[in-house]
């Protein structure tokens, strides 16, 4: 029990690092959009005279405010929104090539993402200022964001770089004209933060969608030979036309006698990028390293999503196409007539098995019962020779499991045909009848019947019902057509003896011996088929315990038979191709990351497009949907419990991909499981009259 438990805690760490990993992700994207300026409002009251009518460089505390103005004939080139993996490098070349300084006001987010290109723009001699972390407008933010703004980006700055900024400019920000109460609060912030706060004379309006080259070169060339601080940008939008543009400016302006100047010259500084502390650059290098991380593992897993959503949807387009073509087959033209033996395994069946030996002796058919008791304890064996029923063979046996007594029923079985089912079952009058004519084709070795819920109140049983319908009516359908039928369930299925023989009878070495059983069959060559009108009524479990239980054991078997069985992948025959991997990939290994796709969905609504998000998933369950309606028509039965299927999604479904994952750890970890007995209700007989009339 420690161990699972510490199984489960495994799980739990996985799924929360993935999720942090997409929070992460998501933080990086954020809220960022490209440059615009902001429209300013006329509340200019607690905006310094000093700020309204002085330079683009404002150094303020709150309380005494000064500003710098750019010289006549000089110009500080500035870029907003880098870097840019592809326009950063363009502009960079075109500054190499003029031989002109720059400043770079890098996003936190973008600077975490490509850390290369900021060692380039630092190495190349140019200064790197800050921008914010996700680009939101900070004029709408509480002092708490502005913090983690500012700090996370001189974070990344430090972890990329290895040095730190002192000037700042706000997301959105223009000219000191353009200054209200709302900007100048966050400048007085930053001020009193240490921060030179930087805004622009002239705006390239690079940022425009319709801009041209012309448009942008106009708009950045100053009048009067004035000196300017102008903007441009390396990211957040197409920048194609920047680089091109800054080609044609430079020796424009140079031609006119203009010369490019820094920040740090205007004002004084030695520099604007002193060097990181070592505690900010090992703080750095984590947050680098986890953006990185994030990104990846984001992008990788979203291409997993992509081909999961191809895979799905092309698996359920073949496994319709198939069920329809089932579904139009002709019955076989020869009749099966001779007399099968029934074999129904018993342990602690008391409240069941009168009613299925009740129905067995209703059958249309010529048949033995031989009933095997396996050890029980509660009288079931005793409740069988009471009913005096002809034709019946009672076994008692130590307890030794359901494939021993499964194993003496057919030692002591005298026909060609062995049919098995479980003590908790009932069939219809002509179940066996129409269950033993595809063994009229002397290549047919197993027939798998139709099991159906027969306890359809309450929401646990009904989810069932959806369940058993779908995985019946459509699955095993094409499963028969592509011959590769993994399971011929415990609760309705017919042997030939012949093949049965061929491969030793069931076996122990698994909790799913009918997986087990089938699929030795069939790798020996014979068909397996199924057939839909062979129908066996069974009691679901009501209670998700019950349910945990019951598909803990198969599910884990069901992993057990596949390794016992890989070998199929390499043999000559449909099964290994077509069988075992749809078992590996969509029973086992799709269903496995489906935590971590629900985590995704969470992730898309919150940090990605909400409505496509949304429309995708819904687009899923629409088509799984269409789907199960499909495959209740072809069933004949009623559409009334479908409105359930929503809430399957949220509920059931997850259940049944944690106990996957329960199975999954305890078959990593050796686990071996005995009978998984579940508390039966009885009145099996009562509820076939009502299924039935």
């Amino acid at each position: 029990m420690p161990a699972i438990r510490a199984r489960w805690v495994v799980l739990a760490v996985v799924v929360t690092l993935f999720a942090s990993i997409l929070v992460v992700n998501g933080i990086v994207l954020g809220e960022f959009t490209q440059d615009g300026a902001v429209a300013s409002t006329a509340d200019t009251d607690q905006v310094p005279s000093a700020a309204l009518k002085g330079g683009p460089v404002i150094q303020t505390d709150g309380k005494t405010t000064t500003t710098v103005t750019v010289p006549d004939k000089q110009i500080v080139l500035t870029f907003d929104d880098g870097p840019d993996p592809k326009y950063t490098p363009e502009i960079l070349k075109v500054l190499a090539e003029y031989d002109v300084p720059a400043t770079f006001f890098m996003i936190g987010s973008e600077i975490s993402q490509h850390p290369d290109l900021v060692r380039q723009v630092r190495d190349a001699g140019h200064e790197i200022g800050i921008h914010t972390f996700t680009h939101p407008d900070l004029s709408t933010k509480n002092e708490w964001r502005r913090e983690v703004e500012m700090q996370e980006t001189q974070f990344a700055l430090a972890g990329a770089a290895g040095v730190s900024s002192v000037i700042f400019r706000p997301p959105y920000s223009s000219t000191v004209q353009a200054l209200d109460n709302s900007n100048w609060a966050v400048m007085s912030d930053m001020g009193g933060r240490g921060y030179l706060t930087v805004v622009n004379d002239l705006d390239s309006r690079d940022w425009e969608s319709g801009a041209t080259i012309a448009d942008i070169t106009k708009a950045v060339l100053p009048e009067d030979d004035a000196g300017a601080i102008v903007l441009f940008h390396d990211g957040g939008g197409d920048r194609s036309k920047t680089a091109e543009a800054l080609a044609t400016v430079i020796p424009e302006l140079q031609q006119e006698g203009y010369t490019f100047t820094t920040v740090a010259k205007l004002t004084g500084m030695t520099t604007v990028n002193p060097a990181a502390t070592g505690k900010e650059r090992a703080l750095g290098l984590g947050l680098v390293g986890a953006v990185r991380v994030a990104r990846h593992v984001t992008g990788w897993f979203a291409a997993l999503l992509l081909v999961v959503g191809i895979l799905t949807v092309a698996r359920l387009v073949i496994i319709l196409v198939l069920g329809r073509r089932h579904a139009r087959r002709k019955p076989p033209a020869t009749p099966y007539t001779k007399p099968v033996t029934v074999v129904v395994p018993a342990y602690n069946e008391k409240e069941c098995i009168a009613d299925t030996l009740r129905s067995l002796a209703a059958s249309t058919y010529p048949i033995r019962i031989v009933v095997v008791d396996d050890g029980s304890t509660d009288g079931t064996a005793e409740i069988a020779e009471s009913l005096k029923l002809a034709n019946v063979t009672v076994i008692w046996q130590p307890n030794s499991g359901k494939p021993a007594a499964l194993n003496t029923g057919i030692a002591n079985a005298d026909t060609e045909v062995v049919i098995m089912m479980d003590g908790d079952t009932v069939f219809e009058p002509d179940t066996v009848r129409r269950l033993v004519q595809p063994f009229a084709d002397p290549r047919v070795g197993a027939v798998a019947g139709n099991a159906k819920v027969a306890n359809r109140q309450g929401m646990v049983a009904l989810w069932q019902h959806i369940e058993y319908v779908v995985g019946f009516s459509i699955d095993r359908r094409a499963y028969d057509v592509a011959q590769c039928m993994a399971t011929v369930p415990g609760a309705i299925g017919a042997f030939r003896q012949a093949a049965l023989r061929q491969v030793g009878g069931l076996s122990d070495d698994t909790l799913a011996e009918d997986t087990d059983l089938t699929i030795a069959i069939i790798r020996t060559g014979w068909r397996v088929v199924y057939e839909e009108h062979a129908r066996a009524w069974t009691e679901a479990p009501t209670t998700m315990s019950q349910l945990w239980r019951q598909r803990y054991r198969w599910s884990y078997g069901t992993m057990q038979a596949m390794w016992k069985h890989r070998r199929a992948l390499v043999e000559k025959g449909t099964f290994g191709r077509r069988g075992l991997l749809n078992l590996a990939i969509f029973q086992t290994l799709l269903p496995l990351l489906s935590p971590l796709i629900d985590v995704f969905l969470i992730y898309g609504l919150f940090f990605l497009n909400p409505l496509e998000t949304l429309a995708a998933w819904l687009g899923m369950l629409a088509v799984q949907a269409l789907s199960t309606i499909y495959a209740f028509r072809l069933d004949k039965e009623s559409l009334k419990p479908l409105w359930r299927l929503p809430l399957q999604q949220f509920v059931y479904r997850q259940v049944m991909y944690l106990v996957l994952i329960q199975s999954t750890l305890a078959a990593l970890g050796g686990i071996r499981l005995g009978w998984q007995k579940l508390r039966r209700t009885g009145g099996l007989e009562a509820l076939l009259g009502q299924r039935v009339n």
